[in-house]
């Protein structure tokens, strides 16, 4: 979420096509999610905040959804409805952290089905916005009355998988598409992404043992607020891709 925002005004600098330039960063930004959430994972992991049997439940649905998501949806929207469809979700997701609504005290979460479905659907969302997905699967999973700092972590190590299929899923779909910028792997962009991945393998651990020191109302509070941030800035990369471009 933070990088796709970072990396479209860094290839609006370098020039790059209008037509391509958020499609890039989708994609360059799911590439680096999937080196940098392998250290995160590991500090989770390591404090036993990662419900590995709940997380391997759910994966199978995201990489499916990241594998479609990558390899065909990407394609089917241009720069405007890429972005506004990004700014839409993110906006929905800080406003539903932002109201703290508590759960219902009996819901669980859904059949292997269910599970398997909004797999899929929120696999499908995050390679289409070049996220992780827990953006969407942690309110998910607190809606189903997991506790905020498991859902977090557990929903840290489902990106792992997401990340990767997404990442194949962008390679496969547009490994021979013309016009992109040199050091490029389909959509996805070499250079940024070793930037990228080179300072955050440090700094993700950082993050996730300051989510284990936060609260649950300040997690929520710093999440909403975050996505707030993108929303609007994703807003104005649509009306710029709409009305200044045409």
């Amino acid at each position: 979420m933070l990088s796709v925002p970072f990396m479209i005004i860094v290839f609006n600098h370098q020039g790059f096509s209008q037509e391509i330039i958020v499609h890039m960063a989708v994609a360059t930004g799911m590439a680096t999610i999937l080196i940098t959430s392998m250290s995160a994972v590991r500090t989770h992991h390591q404090h036993g905040s990662i419900d590995w049997k709940l997380a391997l439940t759910v994966s199978p649905g995201m990489v499916v959804g990241g594998l479609i998501g990558g390899s065909f949806l990407l394609e089917l929207f241009n720069t405007a409805w890429l972005s506004l469809f990004f700014a839409f979700f993110i906006l929905y997701s800080a406003w539903q952290m932002y109201l703290d609504k508590k759960p219902k005290p009996g819901r669980e979460l859904p059949n292997p089905y269910g599970i398997f479905g909004v797999g899929v659907l929120i696999g499908s969302v995050s390679s289409l916005l070049g996220a992780g997905g827990a953006f969407l699967m942690v309110p998910f999973l607190i809606w189903c009355n997991i506790t905020p700092h498991v859902a977090m972590a557990t929903s840290s190590a489902l990106g792992l998988f997401t990340a990767a299929a997404s990442v194949l899923g962008y390679i496969y779909g547009t490994w021979n598409k013309v016009g992109l910028p040199e050091w490029s792997l389909g959509y996805i962009y070499l250079p940024a992404a070793i930037c990228i991945v080179s300072s955050s393998v440090f700094t993700a651990p950082q993050g996730a043992k300051m989510a284990r020191r936060m609260n649950v109302r300040q997690l929520k509070k710093v999440f909403a607020l975050m996505l707030l941030f993108f929303a609007l800035f994703m807003f104005n990369e649509a009306y710029k891709a709409l009305v200044v471009n045409h």
